[in-house]
């Protein structure tokens, strides 16, 4: 997995290549915990997102809650897996997907 980040004042946009799985998860969790003190609108890029997993889903969740209380979060660029995942799961009622 690759995490590429652009932040520009108090916005912070994610891109994530690869797969976000068990393996990978925690990567993105400690690089969203170093990153969003102070960010008042994220966006993830899943342009180049293969596959996630439940820890994956569990990071997203967790920096949903806390883009909650400061800000806003936005996830873009889902392919047709991924948005299925979010479906299933529930996530599309959680999350800002575009």
């Amino acid at each position: 997995m690759t995490i590429n980040k652009k932040q520009e004042g108090t916005t912070l946009e994610i891109a994530v290549e690869g797969r976000l799985d068990t393996t990978t998860a925690p990567q993105l969790e400690a690089e969203l915990k170093h990153s969003i003190d102070g960010i008042t609108a994220l966006t993830m890029d899943f342009a180049n997102l293969e596959y996630i997993s439940s820890a994956g889903l569990r990071v997203l969740l967790s920096v949903q809650k806390v883009m909650n209380k400061q800000g806003s979060m936005v996830v873009r660029h889902v392919n047709e897996m991924i948005s299925e995942i979010f479906e299933v799961t529930g996530f599309v009622d959680i999350l800002t997907i575009e």
